[in-house]
């Protein structure tokens, strides 16, 4: 038992004082490693596995399609849709940043870069509306969680990357939870703006400019269907997707709606690397981690902590979603999903909770991770944009933080509704 502690001290401590996460896990195997008397080459030979999936060249094509695509100009088309379609309500600014981040969420597969698309566009619009600042911001760092939700989604092919779980089953779960979620915050948005008189210009519903907002933006709405279409007709594989994502964002924003120029080509194109390169490093040093998990047998240890509530599977899930909340406010998504859920999904399992219900619960707690201090990256995002304080704009997204926890409550206790797509596509799992 001494090594898993000392494993779970070095972590803690070099994580306390500064050490980037990808270190901090480095450090923590290197000990564990020692402890047990493992050549230190398994640091290596775990990180070449961790690259060799093909599945993995699916993230930085997503990333890249979602840059394509911004700088393109396809995320002023979105909101100019979602603005006929509510913009006209009580909060109809905050209305359409929701729903614009739905629609580019579909394209992009993350939540910061969903917030920056779209709060880029929208954020300063509702400050020039009235709209005080701190909730402005809220509202976007708060829909672009989303981002990590609606597939395509990093954050659910990381998952899929570490437990083999179907890519397409948890994207087709992912639809209905991120729809549901959008609608959640969208009452929300709208109770909090009616309360402080925020926007609506009182004019009515019309079908006629709607219609040609679509007509316009035809090309941005194609891309969902042409990317998510694709991969549950079986025409293509979720890696194929990305790369016919960033053909499609390629083309359509340099002929279409020529936005793209040779510096927002380099823009996009460093972004990607710069993204990716962090993804490799984390996955790479916290390979090895996984792997002394299950070397530790700490799942089983685990397992063993639950033994006593393991006859209620929910109380188990509600304390991992609290734990996973807590640990998110410190540690960034991707190595939170990668390093614990090498602990947890062997408990889950065994528990009879399906792979793809805790996948979409591991991401959704993730989402709350965004959107709150000190890590929070959403939040930062929306902050800078917002040009306020990291603090103050903590404070506006406490009630867009109510539908997050109703949808994690609505996974533990009632989650046969997030399989129906899956298994309605593609069959009951095994």
């Amino acid at each position: 038992m001494n090594g898993p502690i000392i494993m779970a001290a070095a972590f803690v401590i070099a994580m306390a004082i500064g050490v980037p996460i990808p270190f901090a896990a480095g450090i923590a195997t290197v000990a564990g490693l020692l402890i047990a008397d493992i050549p230190l080459t398994l640091m290596a030979q775990a990180a070449w596995t961790a690259f060799e999936p093909f599945p993995l060249v699916t993230i930085p094509l997503f990333i890249l399609a979602g840059q394509l695509m911004e700088q393109g100009g396809m995320s002023e088309k979105l909101v100019n849709i979602a603005q006929k379609l509510v913009g006209a309500y009580r909060g109809g600014l905050g209305l359409v940043t929701v729903v614009a981040c739905m629609f580019f969420a579909a394209l992009s597969g993350s939540g910061p870069a969903t917030t920056a698309a779209i709060g880029s566009i929208t954020i300063p619009a509702m400050q020039a509306e009235g709209y005080r600042s701190r909730f402005a911001g809220a509202i976007a760092a708060a829909a672009g969680a989303l981002g990590s939700m609606i597939p395509p989604s990093n954050l659910l092919i990381i998952f899929a990357l570490v437990t083999d779980v179907s890519i397409p089953r948890l994207f087709l779960a992912g639809i209905v939870p991120g729809i549901v979620l959008g609608l959640m915050l969208m009452v929300v948005v709208f109770i909090v703006s009616l309360n402080n008189g925020y926007g609506g210009s009182g004019e009515r519903f019309r079908w006629g400019p709607l219609l040609e907002a679509f007509w316009e933006g035809k090309w941005a709405v194609f891309a969902p269907i042409i990317i998510l279409g694709g991969i549950y007709a079986g025409i293509f594989t979720p890696s194929e997707a990305a790369a016919v994502a960033v053909a499609y964002g390629l083309f359509v924003g340099t002929f279409i709606y020529k936005g793209l120029t040779w510096q927002k080509l380099f823009h996009a194109f460093k972004f990607t690397a710069i993204v990716i390169g962090t993804v490799l490093f984390i996955l790479g040093s916290t390979k090895a981690f996984g792997q002394l998990v299950t070397i530790f047998d700490i799942p089983t240890s685990v397992l063993a902590l639950f033994q006593g509530i393991s006859d209620h599977p929910w109380l188990v899930m509600l304390l991992i979603g609290v734990f996973y909340i807590i640990v998110g406010m410190w540690l960034e998504s991707i190595p939170q999903i990668i390093i614990f859920t090498a602990v947890f999904f062997p408990l889950v399992t065994s528990l009879g909770i399906d792979p793809v219900v805790f996948g979409i619960f591991t991401v959704m707690t993730c989402e709350i991770g965004f959107l709150t201090p000190p890590i929070g990256v959403n939040l930062f995002v929306a902050a800078r944009i917002s040009k306020i304080s990291i603090e103050e704009i903590s404070i506006g997204v406490l009630p867009l933080l109510i539908p997050y926890l109703l949808m994690i409550l609505l996974l533990v206790f009632l989650s046969g509704w997030v399989t129906y797509l899956p298994n309605l596509v593609y069959g009951p799992s095994l």
